[in-house]
């Protein structure tokens, strides 16, 4: 395991190292370094209740939009 999340010189973003191949399994999705520090970033900042909410809400909005788009092909 890596260090500490490393964070800018300011301290509002997060310094992540990016990789241009995308994992084909979750597994290792989520073991990919940017993913891990997320995960590290969330964990030593105590903000898992915070992700948890945020995460909630992307799931209820793309939930929406499959309905919405499943409904606009039926009504076709």
């Amino acid at each position: 395991m890596a260090g500490k999340v490393k964070l800018s010189d300011d301290g509002s973003s997060i310094d992540f190292q990016t990789s241009d191949n995308l994992p084909a399994s979750s597994k290792k999705f989520r073991q990919s370094p940017e993913i891990e520090g997320f995960y590290r970033f969330v964990y030593e900042n105590d903000l898992q209740s915070e992700a948890f909410e945020i995460l909630e809400q992307i799931i209820a909005n793309r939930k929406a939009e499959k309905a919405a788009k499943k409904a606009a092909k039926k009504k076709k």
